[in-house]
């Protein structure tokens, strides 16, 4: 079996419509808010060549976790096979092949993060992960390996030019008003502790890895 060996933690790297948009409103209105269409429908194409917006959900996902309790005695040093528990994949409209064309989807998710995400082909699903920590205390421990996936809604409109200086935004998802993405951050790997007196940040992976072993 194929095994990816961590000596340390570090991060692990694992068309256009027909009809002109309506302003204001999308033509299909999703079971949530969608991203709104361009503010206003003209354009100028010397300057106006495409327009998007997305809405973004950010989940902390753990992929790989083994729990281990360290006892009185115990050996400090233990190398730990992870077990897989998930995986997340980038995906545009359920597409798991992302082209270069989808660049300017991502820059504008990550603009609304705020941290870099996936913009290739990529998924963090690997075969095995192998890692050696070091325990300098009593205790239970969650060594992990997490992502924060991103997971959204995006509108697309390009500038259809009427005239030298003037055109009208054309929404560019053919067959939807709005399509739907999933990417994620850089993967890490780690380790956290079971302490209810020492919670880690909300909406983190390393909160989320803790709360594998147990809510305080």
């Amino acid at each position: 079996m194929k095994r990816i060996l961590i000596s340390r933690r570090r991060t692990v790297p694992a068309a256009f419509a027909a009809a002109v948009a309506v302003v204001g409103a999308l033509a299909v209105a999703p079971a949530h808010a969608a991203p709104p269409p361009p503010p206003t429908g003209k354009c100028n194409p010397a300057v106006d060549t495409m327009y998007y917006d997305v809405t973004t959900k950010v989940t902390p996902v753990i992929t790989d976790f083994q729990a281990i309790t360290i006892a009185e005695g115990s050996t400090a040093q233990k190398t730990v096979t992870l077990r897989q528990e998930a995986s997340v994949t980038t995906t545009v409209d359920e597409r798991t092949e992302i082209t270069a064309s989808a660049s300017p989807l991502f820059a504008k998710v990550e603009s609304k993060v705020g941290f870099s995400v996936s913009k290739t082909t990529s998924t963090t699903k690997t075969h095995e992960i192998t890692d050696t920590w070091n325990f300098n205390r009593v205790g239970q421990y969650g060594l992990y390996r997490g992502t924060r996936k991103v997971e959204g809604e995006y509108v697309k409109y390009v500038c259809a030019q009427t005239g030298p200086t003037t055109g009208v935004w054309v929404n560019a998802i053919r067959d939807a008003a709005y399509g739907t993405f999933t990417t994620f951050e850089a993967p890490e790997i780690g380790t956290v502790v079971r302490n209810c007196a020492a919670l880690e940040p909300l909406g983190t992976v390393r909160r989320a890895a803790q709360d594998r072993l147990g809510k305080c």
